[in-house]
């Protein structure tokens, strides 16, 4: 009898053991991350980062997650609802003017995509070449303040052209004549957009024309993330700061990853899209705390924000020592 209990305590701690054996030792954190919008070619370095198992090997395990509306992640983020999300650096400033606790935690796309487009044919080639033109905008206020900062450039004051406000429908007005300029238009993108209906387009790159050089796609996450969480947002940003030199050193196996999860995306467009983009993620994540204080300055200055914050307080710069 003595034997069999004993038999039956070994196998027991035999089963046990075994079971133990099959359980990992950790288990992966779960982490939601929302992009900016739908998925296109800015997204690459995510993608690869989450496709060639870089979260993974940093002990995450990353829900990419697309809004319903552009507005979302910088709520969801806001109210703890998501961890991470791609924002805008203007976006981020006037967030935190406002209280929200917005912090960046790297650059993904290092200078701006938007920009003013027009055709060439239009004869614009400096700002002052706006005078008398009609110029649709995207977003209200930030992208006619921007229009204003160009063109007082070139010497111009509201009154010397006609800004109308069209929303993201900004390429048929202008292939129909009807507008001679659009701002808020993406080089890598409208750009494209144009040229594939065999237009030549031309650009006044915003942080050539008196606007500082900001940066179009930053990461966000809530500030509480950031100090209660630090491994969390570190191990995050080294997967993705790996999927951007990945990226940037093997750029057509990175976009191929990309097409494998999105392969409704092999076009003409978004295979130039990515080509144009490309450079733009070179430096990422790195941001630089003059260029978040040089357009805050400028935002302020512009009536875009009624305070500014400290930018140590805002950006997220990887470990304190």
């Amino acid at each position: 009898m003595d034997i069999q209990r004993l038999l039956n305590k070994i196998l027991g701690l035999a089963l046990a053991f075994s079971v133990l054996l099959a359980v990992p030792a950790w288990a992966e954190q779960k982490v939601t991350f929302m992009l900016d919008w739908y998925p296109n070619p800015d997204h690459v370095p995510a993608y690869v980062a989450d496709q060639m198992g870089l979260f993974a090997k940093e002990g995450l395990k990353v829900e990419i997650m697309v809004p319903a509306d552009p507005n979302d992640p910088m709520k969801l983020v806001a109210a703890g609802k998501i961890d991470f999300a791609i924002s805008y650096q203007p976006s981020v400033l006037i967030a935190r003017s406002e209280g929200l606790p917005i912090v960046s935690t790297g650059a993904l796309i290092q200078h701006p995509l938007s920009t003013i487009l027009f055709l060439k044919s239009s004869g614009i080639k400096t700002p002052a070449d706006l005078r008398g033109r009609t110029i649709g905008y995207s977003v209200e206020p930030l992208y006619r303040v921007l229009l204003e900062a160009v063109a007082e450039k070139g010497g111009l004051k509201p009154s010397d052209y006609k800004a109308v406000r069209v929303g993201f429908n900004l390429v048929p007005p202008l292939l129909g004549g009807k507008l001679d300029a659009v701002i808020g238009a993406f080089r890598n993108y409208e750009a494209i957009q144009v040229e594939l209906e065999g237009k030549q387009v031309g650009i006044l790159p915003l942080e050539e024309n008196g606007i500082p050089d900001f940066y179009e796609l930053v990461i966000i996450a809530n500030e509480r993330t950031v100090k209660e969480q630090p491994a969390r947002v570190l191990a995050f940003m080294r997967a993705l700061s790996q999927g951007i030199d990945y990226t940037l050193g093997h750029a057509q196996q990175a976009f191929g990853v990309f097409l494998k999860a999105h392969p409704d995306l092999s076009d003409e467009l978004n295979r130039r899209a990515f080509s144009v983009t490309l450079p733009y993620f070179k430096g990422s994540p790195l941001q630089d705390a003059a260029r978040w204080s040089a357009m805050q300055s400028f935002m302020k200055s512009r009536g875009l924000i009624k305070k500014e914050t400290p930018v140590q307080a805002m950006i997220w710069q990887g470990p304190r020592k």
